[in-house]
């Protein structure tokens, strides 16, 4: 009789309980990150931002949030992914309530690099969800978690609402009951696998080394980089645009707003709908050869996402001919669920493939992963306020993806043509 492992024969509830309350839990996390973003106008005019002050504030929890993931992915590891998740979601309650009460601008950076805190979640739930799934169908679950990231929609959808019927004081308090719902969920009703057993196959390294190496060790070669530097640009430039399209929308539309934060909303659903698909094609496929392909299609969308309007004057025989371009708001709308959709695939089919190559140390490389995907988100709401700034062109901040996602295909081509580790490298 075949031998059946602990992970391909796990009966009872308890795996599904994780399975569905884990993306709920991320998805309240990422909830909670877009606060700042969808009462963006009532915030500026309250606190007088400029746009540079307004970006840094967008940028704290991707910051303190981006210096946790890896520690506490460390702590999941040790402890167990749902004390982690658990301490995370109870951590973010008070800044929450914070948030709420805040009145400087000082205050409010405070509150949201508090909010940040709860990326931990995030890697611990990253763990858990790996440990307790069918190897088989592991693609799939990293999937169904990583589609938590529409909980940047849940916002886009109530915030406005709550707002205008109880002012923005009372939106941030929305969040504070299903938070520690979800807490309590988990406490109750989730275990923690004992002892944490690797989720997938050892590295070649480590059956060469005969132990795993020290994380400090291992981060000194480009194994575990590899896959993280990829994956970083699809988890930090969806976080960062989830933060920065209502404001876009209804600077450059004209947009209130409940009707920009509404019109903003099929993006993280796109998102969320690629990662499930992305997970579940990765079970069966490899994503080495589709990843080309999902970095030109996303570069493509871009590209002409980067256009911004601009008028053109050509001297023609006896007369001047004018050409006016501006993307209308349903092209930028298709533009953009089509970007979101690819980024998803690419997304939850790179999770899958970083659980089959690194499924000993998921726990490093994911963490990394979320960490250098965090820096990056990070750093892209100073990018767009500066671009802005310096070039007068809203459509900068496209630009500035586009460049990056430039940069990440040369690290790609690099490390193929060094042929890093061949088999699963």
């Amino acid at each position: 009789m075949p031998h059946v492992s602990e992970r391909d024969a796990v009966v009872g509830y308890r795996p599904l309980v994780v399975v569905l309350l884990s993306p709920l839990a991320f998805a309240l996390v990422f909830a909670s990150w877009t606060i700042f973003a969808v009462l963006g106008l009532e915030l500026r005019a309250m606190l007088r931002l400029g746009e540079l002050g307004f970006a840094l504030m967008l940028a704290t929890p991707m910051l303190t949030g981006a210096l946790a993931a890896l520690p506490m992915a460390a702590l999941a590891r040790r402890h167990g992914g749902r004390r982690v998740m658990i301490a995370c979601l109870l951590l973010i309650c008070p800044f929450l309530w914070a948030v709420a009460h805040s009145s400087t601008y000082l205050h409010f950076l405070l509150a949201g690099g508090g909010l940040g805190l709860g990326a931990g979640s995030l890697a611990a739930g990253l763990v858990y969800v790996a440990e307790l799934s069918p190897r088989r169908h592991a693609g799939l679950a990293l999937g169904l978690y990583g589609a938590g990231m529409v909980g940047a929609g849940l916002s886009y959808l109530l915030l406005p609402l709550i707002s205008q019927a109880y002012g923005w004081r009372s939106a941030p308090l929305l969040y504070l009951l299903p938070v520690l719902a979800v807490a309590a969920l988990l406490w109750l009703f989730a275990d923690d696998p004992d002892p944490p057993a690797a989720s997938g196959e050892i590295d070649d390294d480590d059956m060469t080394r005969g132990e795993r190496p020290g994380w400090l060790e291992a981060l000194r070669h480009w194994r575990p980089w590899r896959l993280a530097v990829v994956y970083s640009f699809f988890y930090g430039a969806f976080v960062a645009l989830s933060l920065w399209l209502p404001g876009y929308l209804g600077d450059q539309y004209g947009l209130e707003l409940r009707s920009a934060a509404l019109l903003a909303l099929p993006f993280p659903l796109a998102v969320g709908l690629g990662q499930v698909a992305g997970g579940a094609w990765g079970d069966a496929h490899d994503f080495r050869a589709l990843r080309w392909w999902v970095s030109a299609c996303v570069l493509v969308c871009l590209f002409l996402l980067s256009y911004p309007p601009f008028t053109m004057q050509i001297e023609g025989v006896g007369r001047v001919l004018t050409l006016h371009y501006a993307a209308p708001l349903w092209g930028f709308l298709t533009l953009l669920v089509t970007m979101g959709l690819i980024m998803g695939v690419g997304q939850g089919s790179l999770m899958r493939m970083i659980h089959r190559d690194h499924g000993s140390q998921l726990a490093l490389v994911g963490g990394l992963a979320l960490t250098l995907g965090g820096l990056f988100g990070a750093l892209l709401p100073l990018m767009f306020a500066l671009g802005n700034h310096w070039l007068g062109i809203r459509t900068a901040g496209f630009m500035f993806l586009y460049a990056s996602l430039v940069v990440c295909m040369l690290v790609m081509l690099w490390d193929h043509v060094n042929g890093a580790g061949r088999k699963g490298a």
